[in-house]
């Protein structure tokens, strides 16, 4: 007689949450998979990341890209986020969204705030994102999966890690006037968030 298989999912609870809102919102890159028009075959890529306000992954790609012409030709796609540190790469946490990637058309307001909050990400990318064949992409998820660790496995349904709420609109109206006069008139108090909260030297 063999014994039931085990079920190493864990049930979501509020640490694995937090745990997964911190990863997607601290990224800076991922490892995106699009489905390969014609071939159906996997192709995957290393794109910048940043977040929309209410926590959803942006990407800034060129229209010249495989991964491109993939995700126009088919919205899946899943994005991995989680950065391995010392060590055995598999111990570090990671999440891997599975997505449907929506291209926002320049001049709207969502892509307005798209390329500012990626450009407040990813300063460098000003070099690039003003040019004609690259574009915006928000990245709806509809559920993720988060490994923690070792024994930590966790499946998330979208509403554990995206912010669906009215205020969220009501803060992206101050979002940017915040930013600056943070930026402006309290740089040593930013400091000091950043060595207690972010841990940097």
């Amino acid at each position: 007689m063999t014994e039931p298989k085990k079920d190493v999912i864990r049930e979501t609870d509020a640490e694995a949450v937090r745990l997964a809102k911190t990863l997607i919102r601290s990224a800076r890159f991922g490892a995106l998979a699009a489905i390969e028009p014609g071939t159906g075959a996997p192709l995957a890529s290393r794109v910048g990341v940043a977040t929309d306000i209410d926590g959803a992954p942006l990407i800034l790609i060129s229209m010249l890209s495989a991964h491109t012409g993939a995700l126009l030709a088919d919205p899946r796609c899943s994005l991995l986020l989680g950065e391995p540190g010392k060590g055995d790469p598999l111990a570090h946490p990671r999440i891997s969204l599975a997505c449907r990637a929506l291209r926002l058309e320049r001049g709207t307001a969502d892509q307005i705030r798209a390329e500012r909050r990626y450009l407040n990400r990813n300063p460098k990318a000003k070099l690039y994102a003003g040019l004609g064949d690259f574009s915006f992409f928000r990245l709806e998820p509809e559920r993720a999966s988060l490994n923690g660790g070792f024994g930590k496995a966790f499946l998330l349904d979208r509403g554990d890690f995206i912010t669906d709420d009215a205020l969220v609109e009501e803060f992206a109206g101050g979002e940017q006037a915040a930013l600056d006069h943070m930026n402006a008139d309290h740089r040593d108090a930013l400091a000091l968030y950043a060595r207690h909260f972010g841990r940097a030297e």
